[in-house]
C-alpha cells in the first residue's frame, strides 16, 4: 500500500492544515472542497485526525462525498475526500409524527449547517399549556398544525389552530401559542438568522 504524496492522484489537491488553530481547520478544509469539481479529491494533511470532521461532512455533504484514509499514523493523517456529486444529495431527515402531545418540547429540529438557509422546527405542546408571550424573530414564520388544536395569540387577536392549518407570523409579530384539551404540534419554518443575537422567539 502507497501512503502520502505517492498515493496521490492526478485530480488531487492538497489540503494541508497542520500549521492552522483548531477553529481555521474545518474552515479551510471545506473552502478547498467547495472549490472541487465533481470527480476531483482533495488530500487533507494533518498531524493527527480531525475530530468529528466525518460528521461535519455527512452532515454538509450527505452522500455526495467519497472518503478514503490513506495515512491513518499519528502525527501523519492523510485522507482523500472527493467530490462525488455537484451539492448534498435529498435525504430523509425525520417524520412529522414524532413526538408526545402530553409534553412541550422542540422534539426535532433540522440540524444548523452553514450552508443551510432555513430554520425547521417540530414543536409539541402538551394539553392546556402555552408559550410564554413574547415578540417574534426579524424574520417571517410559516407554521403548520400537524396535530391536536389549539390557538395563536397575536397583538390584536386570537387565531385558532387545527390539522391542516397555515400560518404566517410577519417578522416581528408577538405570540403565544396555547394548546387545545388533546395537545398541538406543529412544524415551523423560517429563514435562518445569522446573527449572535439569541433567538427571541426561543424554541417554541
Amino acid at each position: 500500500m502507497n501512503f502520502g504524496r505517492e498515493a496521490m492522484m492526478t485530480s488531487d489537491i492538497e489540503c494541508d492544515v497542520r500549521s492552522l488553530g483548531d477553529s481555521g481547520k474545518q474552515r479551510a478544509i471545506f473552502a478547498h472542497f467547495d472549490s472541487l469539481s465533481v470527480g476531483q479529491s482533495l488530500v487533507l494533511v494533518n498531524n493527527r485526525p480531525i475530530e468529528h470532521l466525518r460528521d461535519a461532512f455527512d452532515a454538509e455533504y450527505a452522500g455526495s462525498y467519497s472518503w478514503q484514509e490513506l495515512e491513518p499514523r499519528p502525527r501523519s493523517w492523510r485522507v482523500r475526500i472527493g467530490k462525488t456529486a455537484s451539492d448534498a444529495l435529498p435525504r430523509v431527515v425525520g417524520h412529522t409524527s414524532s413526538g408526545d402531545l402530553d409534553r412541550r418540547s422542540a422534539v426535532w429540529s433540522l440540524p444548523i449547517q452553514r450552508r443551510h438557509d432555513l430554520d425547521v422546527t417540530i414543536v409539541t405542546l402538551a394539553p392546556g399549556t402555552s408559550t410564554t408571550p413574547r415578540p417574534g424573530p426579524a424574520v417571517d414564520t410559516l407554521v403548520h398544525v400537524l396535530a391536536g388544536t389549539g390557538t395563536v395569540t397575536t397583538e390584536l387577536r386570537d387565531l385558532d389552530l387545527d390539522p391542516g392549518t397555515l400560518l404566517w407570523l410577519p417578522r416581528h409579530t408577538p405570540r403565544s401559542y396555547t394548546a387545545g384539551p388533546d395537545g398541538l404540534r406543529y412544524l415551523r419554518v423560517r429563514p435562518h438568522q445569522q446573527s449572535p443575537v439569541p433567538d427571541s422567539d426561543g424554541p417554541w
